[in-house]
C-alpha cells in the first residue's frame, strides 16, 4: 500500500479508524526525512493492513504543533485512534519493522486501561 498524504481536513478520519495508522512528520528540507522516505515506503508494500501516513509539517503546521513536534522525522503509531508510540530521530529499517510488530502486539484493552488511569490520577 502507498503512502497516504494527511491534512488537518483528513487527519483525524484516517487516525481514528480500527487498526494501525504510522504517521510520518516531515518536511521537504529535512536530509534525514528524505533518506527516511524510501524505507518508509518499502515498509508500506510489505504491511498491507498498516495505513502509512505523511505529514508534510510546512503544509500542515497545525498538525505539527497539535502533536508537539518538535524535531523531524518523527514517526508515530496510532491504534484504534489511540497515539501509543511517537519519537523523533530516523529510524533504520529493522527498527520500523521492529516497531509495527510492537504496535500489532499491544493489548488495547490495557493500553486503554492505562490511559484512564493516568487522566484519573491527575
Amino acid at each position: 500500500m502507498a503512502t497516504v498524504e494527511l491534512t488537518t481536513a483528513n487527519f483525524d478520519e484516517v487516525t481514528e479508524q480500527p487498526g494501525i495508522v504510522l504517521v510520518d512528520f516531515w518536511a521537504d528540507w529535512c536530509g534525514p526525512c528524505k533518506r527516511f522516505a524510501p524505507i518508509y515506503e518499502r515498509s508500506s508494500e510489505k504491511h498491507e493492513d498498516v495505513v502509512f501516513g505523511k505529514v508534510d509539517t510546512e503544509a500542515q503546521q497545525d498538525l505539527a504543533v497539535r502533536y508537539g513536534i518538535q524535531s523531524i522525522p518523527t514517526i508515530m503509531a496510532v491504534r484504534d485512534g489511540v497515539v501509543v508510540f511517537a519519537q523523533p530521530g530516523m529510524l533504520p529499517e529493522s527498527a520500523l519493522e521492529s516497531l509495527i510488530e510492537q504496535v500489532q502486539a499491544l493489548d488495547m484493552e490495557d493500553v486503554r486501561k492505562q490511559l484512564a488511569d493516568h487522566e484519573h490520577s491527575h
